[in-house]
């Protein structure tokens, strides 16, 4: 209730404060200035959240998490498609990261809106994400992603970037994998002996790809 009662009064202000030149081209949304209060206040109880979060700490494995942002679009706000610039600075905080993973934590319900859905592509294609709200979708900072068009409601998010221990993709996605096979593991089989040998090799392969 606090959180959406700070954004239904906030000031908000033309998304591309943030943006590089890439993006500026193609994003057309209205977003909470990076140094105001109320963007500080909501984005220290995401940060809260995530902390308490194992399913996100797995899969992510941060190193280091950029000052959540908040962003709207309405009717006939859109972002192109773009890529995410590789280093984040803030402007107020003593921030520097590279952005090895983007996150967008959905804050307005489907019903609440049509359109804007979040597009990425990947080898595999094009993946589209429209998530409830409280639900948040991590992915590489390097694929190239866009925002739908509004064209009904209200669409509110934060979003966010990261700095992995681990800045490669596909190795963070094969310990992701190694981690949420263990715990299947452990709640099936609690005993087993192998697990002590998985549990070695997640470790030991953390150990030879983290940066810390």
């Amino acid at each position: 209730m606090r959180c959406r009662t700070v954004l239904e009064n906030a000031r908000w202000v033309d998304g591309n404060a943030t943006s590089g030149h890439q993006s500026a081209r193609a994003k057309h949304n209205e977003q909470l200035p990076e140094d105001g209060a109320e963007a500080r206040e909501l984005g220290e109880r995401v940060l809260q959240a995530l902390a308490h979060n194992s399913l996100f700490f797995s899969a992510a494995l941060p190193k280091q998490v950029f000052p959540p942002l908040f962003n709207r679009y309405r009717p006939g706000m859109t972002f192109g498609n773009h890529i995410d610039t590789a280093i984040r600075t803030h402007p107020v905080q003593p921030v520097r990261i590279r952005a090895d993973i983007s996150a967008t934590l959905f804050l307005s319900d489907p019903s609440d809106y049509e359109g804007g859905e979040l597009l990425i592509e990947d080898t595999f294609g094009v993946k589209r994400v429209k998530l409830p709200a409280g639900d948040m979708v991590l992915y590489p900072a390097s694929s190239l992603h866009r925002v739908e068009p509004i064209t009904r409601g209200m669409r509110i998010a934060c979003f966010f970037w990261l700095q992995s221990m681990v800045r490669d993709d596909a190795q963070r996605a094969l310990l992701f994998d190694l981690d949420m096979a263990i715990i299947k593991l452990t709640q099936a089989a609690p005993d087993d002996p192998s697990l002590i040998t998985l549990t070695g090799v997640y470790h030991n392969l953390v150990r030879m790809w983290a940066e810390t």
